[in-house]
């Protein structure tokens, strides 16, 4: 879900800016701000790096990717996972947006830092110095996004303290099918959905079911792109992603997936969608130098990209049908 929290808030955002009227650019811009926001709790997961310290090269590539994750389980969704510590930080990210130089400008850029080394405190006094390093590493990514949009853009400080908000709190919610659940009030006790949702008792369906959880929100970020470009989805569509459906003969050669084994099946799936999607027709020599001189144009990208996803959708849906009807589930 690493991709689908940034795109969720994307989505959401920048249409919720067109449908208040904003300007098509300046709707895509508050959006990729939220979006940002939005992958930054997930910092917390360079703490697993620790695990690969203690991987023996002899374990394998697998041994690795378990170590990896263990060592993830101490801090990953805890401290900058919380709604509380997002109502914090949030205000604060929205302060180090100011572009004035005014004093009362530094005084909202230094009440901000204040509020972040409060947290790194508080998290320091409940849970140690590893969850003070985590937090720490939240409050400096965000301090630099908000610096960053502070130079790059005109928004305003309440504009990406509002977008820091939703994309700091519909973060969590995107974990709840793919992992423990969050600690949702840190440093307060989060007695609610303590639990990660089920939503099949056989656990490949339940990974398909996460899977086009996240497929269905890169399709609400890219149909969220095309309509504030004036641009139609289908039309981008090519139609060698209907190949994606040979991937349903995967379900009968290959070990089934969970989600404590699905390196085989992501990677595969994912190979399949990005072969349909850059594989094109010979192209004519005059398209051939043209594509030459320099990068694809934007169309050219999105063709890429809904192509992949199309084909990747249809390699899912093939796959689960056979899977259903002809392996069964568990």
């Amino acid at each position: 879900m690493f991709i689908g929290h940034g795109l969720l808030a994307f989505a959401v955002a920048a249409f919720a800016a067109d449908w208040r009227g904003w300007e098509p650019r300046r709707a895509l811009l508050v959006g990729a701000v939220a979006g940002v926001f939005a992958t930054i709790p997930d910092i917390d997961i360079v703490y697993a790096l620790v695990g690969l310290l203690e991987w023996q090269a002899a374990d394998g590539a697998l041994g690795a990717s378990t170590a990896f994750w263990d060592a993830s389980r101490d801090v990953h969704r805890s401290v900058t996972h919380s709604l509380v510590v997002g109502a914090v930080a949030a205000p604060a990210f929205g302060l180090l947006a100011a572009r004035s130089s005014s004093d009362r400008a530094l005084f909202a850029r230094v009440a901000a830092i204040g509020l972040l080394a409060a947290l790194v405190a508080i998290a320091f006094v409940w849970d140690g110095p590893i969850a003070a390093l985590v937090m720490s590493l939240f409050a400096a990514s965000g301090l630099l996004v908000a610096r960053g949009v502070a130079r790059a853009s005109t928004l305003s400080p309440a504009t990406v303290a509002i977008a820091a908000l939703w994309g700091l709190w519909s973060h969590p919610w995107g974990d709840l099918v793919t992992g423990s659940p969050p600690d949702w009030f840190f440093p307060f006790p989060s007695p609610v959905l303590e639990s990660r949702l089920v939503l099949h008792s056989d656990p490949t369906l339940h990974l398909l079911g996460a899977f086009g959880i996240e497929l269905a929100t890169i399709w609400l970020a890219l149909a969220v792109v095309c309509r504030l470009t004036d641009r139609s989805i289908f039309a981008a569509i090519d139609r060698r992603a209907g190949i994606g459906v040979v991937y349903g003969v995967a379900a009968l050669a290959v070990t089934p997936p969970t989600l404590a084994v699905s390196y085989h099946f992501v990677f595969s799936i994912l190979g399949v969608g990005l072969l349909c999607g850059v594989v094109r027709e010979t192209p004519s020599l005059a398209r051939s130098r043209a594509s030459y001189r320099g990068s694809p144009s934007p169309d050219g990208v999105l063709e890429i990209a809904l192509t992949a996803l199309a084909a990747v959708t249809v390699a899912l849906v093939a796959y689960a049908t056979v899977y259903l009807f002809l392996v069964g589930p568990a």
